[in-house]
């Protein structure tokens, strides 16, 4: 049986893969931007809110001007 990505994956993981900080992640779960469940005591991303995710900010204007 190989091995294959993750359904679902913790906060910090989730800022890990995505060169982000917890918190950072933690602000864009309130925001509504990404979407996440509390499984027990965990907070879970599934890898379809992540891909969401990406592809909410790929649309988003940079802050740089």
């Amino acid at each position: 049986m190989t091995e294959s990505a993750p359904l679902a994956m913790s906060v910090e993981t989730f800022a890990k893969l995505h060169a982000i900080g917890r918190t950072t992640a933690y602000y864009e779960i309130k925001a509504g931007r990404l979407r996440a469940a509390k499984v027990g005591k965990r907070t879970l991303i599934t890898a379809e809110a992540a891909a969401d995710w990406r592809r909410l900010i790929s649309q988003q204007p940079s802050d740089a001007a």
